[in-house]
């Protein structure tokens, strides 16, 4: 029991001691201005082929890198990082650089706005301004916020309780100071603890929402003064899209191309803190000393929020002691500048040689591409099925159009070896009437070493008819077999292929190359004459070239594949 009694004691006296002792409240301390920045900005991965960036609602994200500095206190502190992207992910957020790490990390949910300035204030001392508008005179009092900004605002002043805005005069409040806690800039916060103090460099990463990227390519032909070949001037531009309320000045800008997996949902994540509007209502009018009537009608003002603070019909919240400076950021602009290819894993990395101003709600274009000698050249693809017949001899019917392609090599030899990401492509070709446009089109990823085939639009220089020559298509003639041995030796031959023709007709004055597409790989068995088949993209093609201004046919065969029982 005695034992008891004195560990019981122990227990209080180290208790009181902890009470006389508390620990101390841990010290707010604000990150400096980011001293380096860099924004690494990703597409959005759901994004296809011919799809374009929306500006007012862009998918992709970026992740961010700021370098600040800051002093700490010894023991326990709260550091403030002010003017973070408001689409910050903030569960993504690393800290680098801290002797002691971060043992908590928060993001501050209100942004100053009309609304949190009321709040913070409520019970403290504002200063009301009202002008007579006959006279034009403005007289100015004390008064004290007595109520949050949930659907009114009162305040006591010398002569009583008066509902903001409800006197039909223009009024002005203005506050001494920003209440504590509130920023006019996303603020992301982290808990530490250093034993010594001191000042660190720091590093903060995060991912954001509302970025997003695209290319544009823009070709200008000319000759190439080889046989068979053209040439073209290639220049491609960036258009980056940051939808955030902040700008990240003198960063680093990279854009990373290739598709990326992405299973978390970035925009809900984001969770972007909010800024409410002051919406004032005016009941009851007038003061409790005077004893104004109260009249029957309500009249609401909504506020803007964050900036400017100002009410509807002149009314004007102002804080003295902060005022933020606003500049205006032009939507585009175009800077000469070639951003260089790296390797980032399966993906490739372009990386902006200077820094770039990644301007707040702005888009911004630079130069990533620029070759001045392109070699490539034209060809036409011609689609050939079984499905038209061939009634009557040498009539095809009618003709049908054919593709115009610009095929490009994407070798260094060639004049590219780059990676091209998908984006949009415009061909220009100069003339004796000025350069004009050739065609607008969509391009997909391109690797190196890979042909970069573009379809110009159906040619009016080079038709082409193709039908097969028996009524029957391949697959068709097992049931008429029979038949077909009575009135054919070869009936075994007869019965597997199918004989097919093709007439081409070139209306250009230089030989053009021509490539026949024959059916998809294993649709059919194909036999050329004398020309071997090969596999493109999925099909059964042949090449060949034609004069100028003539006019071939070929006669060639398909059938079913053997052991293929369906039919086409």
């Amino acid at each position: 029991m005695r034992r008891f009694l004195l560990l019981l004691n122990g227990l209080i006296a180290f208790g009181i001691t902890l009470g006389q002792a508390p620990l101390a409240a841990r010290e707010v301390v604000n990150a400096s201005e980011p001293k380096k920045l860099a924004v690494t900005i990703y597409r959005d991965p759901d994004r296809a082929t011919g799809d374009r960036v929306n500006p007012d609602f862009p998918r992709g994200f970026a992740m961010i890198s700021e370098t600040r500095n800051v002093t700490l206190p010894a023991g326990a502190s709260t550091i403030r990082f002010g003017g973070v992207a408001e689409g910050m992910v903030a569960v993504s957020a690393i800290v680098t650089g801290l002797p002691g790490g971060t043992i908590e990390k928060n993001r501050n949910a209100d942004l100053l706005s009309p609304a949190a300035l009321v709040d913070g204030t409520l019970g403290n001392r504002v200063r009301i301004t009202r002008t007579n508008p006959g006279t034009g005179t403005a007289s100015a009092e004390d008064a004290i916020i007595r109520t949050r900004a949930d659907g009114g605002l009162v305040l006591q002043t010398a002569e009583g309780f008066e509902a903001v805005r409800c006197a039909g005069l223009p009024e002005k409040l203005t506050f001494e100071r920003v209440p504590a806690g509130l920023s006019a800039q996303p603020v992301f916060s982290i808990d530490t603890h250093d034993p010594a103090g001191g000042t660190y460099q720091i590093t903060l990463t995060y991912l954001s929402w509302g970025f997003d990227w695209q290319a544009h390519y823009v070709g200008t032909l000319f000759n190439s003064g080889v046989k068979g070949e053209t040439a073209l001037q290639l220049l491609s531009w960036l258009t980056v899209v940051n939808d955030n309320g902040q700008s990240f000045p003198s960063a680093e800008l990279l854009v990373v191309a290739g598709r990326l997996n992405v299973d978390s949902d970035y925009q809900a994540l984001s969770d972007p803190p909010s800024g409410q509007p002051l919406r004032l209502r005016c009941y009851p009018l007038g003061n409790t000393k005077r004893g104004d009537p109260v009249p029957t009608v309500q009249r609401a003002f909504a506020l803007p929020s964050p900036a400017p603070m100002a009410l509807e019909d002149g009314g004007i919240i102002m804080v003295t002691a902060s005022r933020q400076r606003r500049e205006n950021i032009a939507m585009a602009s175009s800077i000469a500048v070639v951003a260089g290819e790296e390797q980032l894993g399966d993906l490739k990395l372009f990386r902006v040689p200077e820094p770039m101003n990644v301007a707040a709600n702005g888009m911004k274009q630079v130069a990533f591409l620029n070759k001045e000698k392109v070699r490539g050249e034209f060809f036409y693809v011609v689609r050939c099925t079984p499905d038209n017949i061939y009634h009557e001899a040498n009539d095809l019917g009618d003709y049908d159009s054919t593709e115009l392609m610009l095929l490009m090599k994407n070798e260094k030899d060639r004049g590219l070896g780059v990676s091209l990401p998908m984006g949009g492509f415009t061909l220009f070709e100069p003339g004796t009437a000025g350069t004009q446009l050739v065609a607008e089109l969509d391009m997909r990823d391109y690797a190196v070493g890979q042909d970069v085939e573009l379809s110009l639009g159906e040619s009016n220089l080079l038709f082409a008819q193709c039908a097969r020559v028996r009524e029957k298509g391949p697959g068709e003639q097992r049931d008429g077999l029979a038949n077909d041995r009575a009135n054919d030796q070869d009936s075994e031959k007869a019965d597997k292929w199918t004989k097919m023709r093709t007439t081409l007709s070139n209306a250009n004055n230089v030989p053009v190359k021509i490539r026949i597409q024959l059916g998809q790989s294993g649709e059919y068995d194909v036999r050329w004459p004398r020309k071997q088949t090969m596999l493109k993209d999925g099909f059964i093609v042949v090449e060949l070239t034609i004069a100028a201004n003539s006019e071939k046919t070929f006669n060639w065969k398909l059938r079913s594949p053997r052991g293929h029982s369906g039919n086409y």
